[in-house]
């Protein structure tokens, strides 16, 4: 999950469809108080970061971030309009990893966030993501619309098996054997009871685990109607 702190409207609404274009999970926010209050409940794996804000400069933020020690390791890129090189030192020095003048390009953005989490060994190949659902593996975490999502074991199993294998249809008879295991006593009404809370926790992005009628359920984009 990338958070993005701009309070200019049009430039954070272009950023987030541009990260999501590209695979990425974000979530923006105007003020400092709503990006910290964000923070406080569920790390990013990166941010990026505004230097001329409502409430508190960019500088102050990014110096709160380095300043706090669950987020010091946080990647951070500023995007702003102060690009002179005394700008960019400022920036750097602070803390920050890496420093984008506005206005830029959307590849080029796309390209510095990949390099500052290779840098930073934030992995983001290991995150599945389909509309707004966020799954990170190594992390043992869901995100959905960006917020954390407490599921049980099983319900993580069976969802991450479905997100992994998107696409595909399982019977209720073969998820039982992946997810519960080959020695199962249950009923096959076991995977209908957990595909419901599923679908309960996870709110809008629950509509990504379809059922096919007849079949069993799979895993696909809402816009992917057969």
């Amino acid at each position: 999950m990338i958070y993005l702190l701009e309070d200019d409207g049009g430039i954070r609404n272009f950023v987030t469809y541009a990260l999501k274009s590209s695979g990425f999970e974000s979530v923006g926010f105007e003020f400092p108080s709503e990006f910290y209050k964000a923070v406080s409940e569920n790390l990013p794996e990166l941010v990026l970061l505004d230097r001329m804000l409502p409430e508190e400069d960019g500088m102050t933020v990014l110096g709160k971030l380095r300043n706090n020690p669950k987020t010091s390791g946080v990647p951070v890129i500023m995007l702003t309009a102060l690009g002179s090189e005394a700008d960019k030192v400022e920036g750097l020095d602070g803390g920050a990893d890496d420093y984008l003048a506005k206005p830029f390009g959307t590849k080029e953005l796309i390209s510095r966030i990949k390099a500052v989490l290779r840098r930073t060994g934030t992995q983001h190949n290991d995150i599945l993501s389909i509309d707004g659902l966020s799954i990170s593996p190594s992390g043992h975490e869901v995100y959905a619309d960006g917020k954390l999502i407490i599921l049980t074991l099983k319900e993580y199993d069976l969802l991450y098996f479905l997100v992994k294998n998107r696409g595909k249809v399982f019977s209720r008879d073969e998820l039982l054997k992946k997810i519960w295991g080959y020695d199962f006593s249950g009923e096959s009404r076991t995977v209908d009871v957990h595909i419901r809370t599923l679908r309960s926790k996870l709110g809008e992005c629950g509509e990504v685990v379809r059922t096919v009628r007849g079949v069993g359920y799979k895993a696909e984009a809402v816009g992917n109607d057969e």
